[in-house]
């Protein structure tokens, strides 16, 4: 991938996803959406806005883990949804641990519960953002 082309994060959720766009050159990031799903699967015509207005080179999707590194049911279905977005837009997708990444927005934002905030979408887009962020850290 070149280095002047965006990267979109995503933290998958069953009813929400969000979404982060980033650059290689500046290592920075920033939450752009939080997408409404239903059972995971997201408004695909939602995705396509957002991948032809940013046109990424890369997506960065978030893999929740269990705290050990195991694989759990939420893992699976991430996956899936990185793979859907491969077949659908013929990006490289790659895979970002995203232990922790709830608990770090909610404290970033002062909040013990995602459940306790009307800004779930905000915590959506912040989790995306620190998703992105920590890969890009890693390059």
């Amino acid at each position: 991938m070149s280095s002047d082309k965006n990267i979109l994060g995503f933290d998958f959720g069953m009813k929400s996803i969000g979404v982060a766009v980033g650059h290689q050159l500046t290592n920075s990031s920033r939450g752009i959406a939080a997408l409404s799903a239903r059972d995971g699967i997201p408004d695909w015509d939602n995705i396509a806005k957002i991948m032809a207005e940013w046109q990424p080179g890369l997506i960065v999707v978030g893999l929740p883990l269990n705290m050990d590194g195991t694989e759990q049911l939420m893992t699976a279905a991430a996956r899936k949804f990185g793979n859907r977005m491969n077949n659908r837009f013929n990006i490289p997708v790659v895979w970002q641990d995203e232990r922790l990444t709830t608990f770090e927005a909610l404290d970033q934002m002062g909040i013990r519960s995602k459940m306790q905030t009307d800004k779930r979408s905000d915590v959506d887009k912040l989790s995306a953002q620190i998703i992105l962020q920590s890969w890009l850290d890693q390059q």
